[in-house]
């Protein structure tokens, strides 16, 4: 696995970790807010896809070890643009995105503009910024957090403090021609069941919907399901 940094549009230094095991194809793993590639829950979720594909797992801006200041979807397209141009450098013939919660918004929101991604994997995707639930006092939801605890992680965020304009997931859902995979867990706290109900049922690409029982959010999925998560991933990639 090689560290790299990639340079965004407006300057910003993307930190990635690189699978690159001579696959033709290749995942970006987008991690939501308060996530990095490093955590542990991503490492294996990477480890997990870098087992059939190459995989490209980075630290959105205001992430971990990226540059900048994270501004919840208004200007991360531009850090999935880096890597996806990166992803296109390498020359493969297929580009997966699978992003989790914000992650995932950005990779919706990335896929209805661009003629370079293949297939889709959106979990725990909200279908407006400022609709998303974020109820942190339930259990299902500190209960995880503490369970997935780790401080040099935590530290590293770094909130913009203004506002700013956002692309609203739902408004562009109907623009993705790709097949995509949508993910929710019945019992998430931050981003509830109907925002990946109303994002399934507006799109007009090949697409799927998956609900898991209990379930909670984005990569708790993968760590609570971890069979069946990964076998509902790369069963879709595969397709």
């Amino acid at each position: 696995m090689h560290n790299l940094k990639l340079k965004t549009k407006d300057k910003i230094d993307i930190a990635v970790n690189y699978y690159q095991n001579g696959h033709e194809e290749v995942v970006i793993v987008a991690p939501g807010w308060c996530m990095t590639k490093d955590s542990d829950a991503f490492c294996q979720i990477s480890e997990m896809f870098a087992g059939y594909f190459d995989v490209i797992s980075f630290d959105f801006r205001g992430h971990g070890k990226s540059g900048g200041m994270y501004t919840f979807s208004a200007k991360e397209l531009m850090d999935m643009d880096s890597v996806v141009r990166f992803a296109r450098k390498n020359k493969y013939k297929k580009i997966y995105l699978a992003g989790f919660s914000l992650g995932a918004a950005v990779a919706i929101i990335y896929a209805s503009k661009s003629i370079f991604i293949d297939k889709v994997i959106a979990v725990s995707a909200p279908t407006d910024f400022d609709k998303i639930e974020n109820q942190m006092w339930k259990k299902e939801a500190w209960g995880e957090t503490f369970k997935k605890f780790e401080l040099e992680r935590f530290a590293s965020i770094r909130p913009y403090p203004v506002p700013l304009k956002k692309t609203k997931p739902i408004d562009v859902v109907g623009k993705i021609k790709v097949p995509t995979l949508f993910v929710a867990g019945e019992k998430d706290p931050t981003v509830h069941t109907w925002h990946t109900k109303e994002l399934y049922e507006k799109a007009t690409c090949k697409k799927a919907y998956k609900e898991y029982p209990n379930g909670c959010h984005a990569e708790d999925l993968f760590l609570h399901f971890k069979e069946d998560f990964s076998k509902l991933c790369l069963d879709w990639l595969f397709d």
